[in-house]
């Protein structure tokens, strides 16, 4: 029977309708219809943010943890271009969430009224698919399918853009069951000819590589799952992006480390080196291939992606498969099994042996001296001290992200929240939040770098308000970390502006907020301010205060190919590599 409702009224009953139970906002005038539908029920919790921005990566950060769609709900005008930021973010780090604008009134469209802007237009271009919903009679089934396209296919962020005299207005409710979504269905099936075509290769290849991404996380937990049956039954090495850590585990014993610009050496080279390289829900970003002309040239290449627009986008591949992660890599198993589970073992065997040369370099070895903090020291012991807990990482951008990737690990997806495509400082702290909002009862730490952090700082009202136990472990350097690193390396060491001449105290920080707030500066201090971090009950800023110059290796200089990195102390060591060699 059909039902009649307001438009606002519409909004709160297609979200119960679709299961969200959080939503993400700041209210204004554009909106004000709907948050008075929101206060007169008690299935959604809204939470109340500091910035717009905040709510989308609040948004983002739920989203990933947990694989459901984000939620976030802004006024117009100004509501909505503070959102832009994190539509981009989730657009290009593929993250299905569902931003709810408000506008000003039809009649009013065009004329500059009082907070207006053209939100469908501003955001075309950092969206999947925005939605102008001017008729309230079809607003149900614009939002419907405004869930259905976020999260099918390649996830990523759409917006629904309501003027307020549609919020008004009644009309009648199309439920979930009822919409047409027919007209966008991705390809989930991959081409058995190219599947088989690609099993044949991977028989023969003596130098294989599975090259992975955020894809595989995006599928699901069955196509983690999936990745590490044919991982671990062909024995072949297996590297990430920074967006798929976690599926397959960082302590797997074919596991050789994230690759990249700060990838480990031994993932790097072996896919300078390798002779099969099978791309897995990865998209060849630029951080990933270095010098195109350079990247991989001794290899065949497989892709394996949802998104067709992906595929030859970047790199040109012998074998594309257009489909679902988990649909291919399940077509994989049963042709690989069928055609007797073969592999070319004597090759693949020495060919470990070679990885493992690269691997006894240890890359990522440092020192810890004196009273000064390493930061790759500080990450090193959270690790030990919460490796136990039930985690989740998120990440400010910068030094500090670059290092937690390298030093902390992770054995499950959806663990690990960090802005790849994008690199939006002030991403990680709203995301932490949206991730303890899921996850209740888990330990969710933000690492963080002191000036990436202070770019959304406010949202510490968010979290002492809702009484969320986020830990901010800020690894406090004085500087522009990444920035200040690069102009030592490539511009001459002429610092330009990289640094701040007037942090806050971030203890008293805390403390003006209503939460905790902890100084440490001496290494024989760090693994009893952990614990107290951990301990504590309610939100924590952590200032941990370490090495002001410290440089995050290894690195590929841009423009440079994966065997000519960067490796800092292991150089110093007298390790040089060239042309693949290691010479000691």
């Amino acid at each position: 029977m059909a039902r009649q409702m307001t438009g606002a009224k519409m909004v709160v009953q297609a979200l119960k309708d679709q299961g969200v139970d959080t939503v993400f906002g700041y209210p204004g005038g554009a909106v004000l219809p709907i948050y008075d539908e929101i206060f007169q029920q008690n299935d959604i919790k809204h939470i109340l943010v500091r910035h717009e921005q905040g709510a989308v990566h609040a948004a983002e950060g739920y989203a990933r943890s947990t694989g459901k769609v984000g939620v976030a709900l802004v006024t117009s005008g100004p509501g909505a271009t503070n959102a832009v930021t994190g539509l981009t973010d989730a657009l290009l780090d593929s993250i299905p969430i569902v931003v709810l604008s408000g506008q000003v009134p039809t009649f009013m469209i065009g004329s500059d009224a009082f907070q207006e802007a053209d939100t469908v237009g501003i955001t075309r271009p950092c969206t999947k698919h925005n939605w102008l919903a001017k008729e309230t009679d079809t607003l149900a089934e614009t939002l419907h399918q405004a869930f259905h396209v976020a999260r099918s296919g390649r996830p990523g962020p759409v917006l629904v853009d309501i003027p307020k005299d549609t919020q008004f207005a009644s009309g009648t409710y199309t439920t979930r069951q009822e919409t047409n979504t027919s007209h966008y269905e991705p390809q989930l099936k991959g081409d058995i000819t190219e599947i088989t075509a690609l099993v044949e290769l991977m028989e023969q290849a003596e130098r294989p590589v599975f090259y992975t991404g955020g894809g595989v996380i995006n599928s699901g937990p069955a196509a983690s799952q999936l990745l590490r049956e044919l991982v671990d039954t062909t024995g072949f090495p297996i590297t990430s992006t920074l967006m798929g850590l976690g599926a397959y585990p960082g302590s797997g014993k074919n596991w050789i480390g994230m690759l990249g610009m700060h990838g480990l050496y031994e993932a790097n080279m072996a896919m300078h080196d390798c002779d099969l390289m099978i791309n897995i829900g990865a998209r060849f970003d630029d951080r990933i291939t270095g010098l195109i002309s350079a990247f991989s040239p001794n290899s065949k290449k497989a892709h394996i992606d949802i998104d067709p627009s992906s595929i030859n986008k970047v790199i040109r591949v012998d074998i594309p498969i257009v489909g679902d992660v988990g649909h291919v890599l399940e077509d994989i198993l049963k042709v690989w099994k069928s055609r007797g589970r073969k592999t070319n073992k004597e090759a693949v065997a020495k060919w470990q042996a070679q990885i493992d040369q690269w691997r006894a370099i240890k890359c990522l070895d440092f020192k810890q001296e004196g009273k000064t903090i390493k930061p790759q020291h500080a990450l090193v012991r959270l690790e030990e001290l919460t490796k136990k807990y039930d985690r989740y990482i998120t990440t400010e951008v910068g030094q500090h992200q670059m290092w937690a990737a390298q030093y902390l690990t992770f054995d499950d997806p959806n663990r690990w929240m960090t802005s790849g495509g994008l690199g939006t400082m002030g991403y990680g702290f709203p995301a932490s939040i949206g991730v303890q909002l899921a996850h209740p009862d888990a330990l969710v730490i933000n690492v963080a770098g002191e000036a990436s952090w202070l770019m959304n700082m406010q949202e510490m009202g968010t979290a002492v308000q809702f009484r969320l136990p986020v830990k901010q472990f800020i690894l406090n350097n004085e500087r522009l970390g990444m920035v200040r690193q690069w102009q030592e390396l490539l511009h001459g060491e002429r610092y330009s502006h990289s640094w701040s001449e007037a942090l806050p105290d971030f203890v008293k920080l805390a403390e003006a907020f209503g939460a905790k707030g902890i100084l440490c500066s001496d290494p024989d201090d760090l693994d009893d301010a952990i614990m107290e971090m951990i301990t504590h009950d309610g939100p924590v800023i952590f200032d941990c205060l370490v090495e002001k110059h410290e440089n995050c290796f290894p690195m590929i200089p841009s423009g440079k190919p994966h065997n000519e990195m960067l490796l800092g102390e292991a150089e110093t060591q007298g390790v040089i590599q060239s042309g693949g060699a290691v010479l000691v």
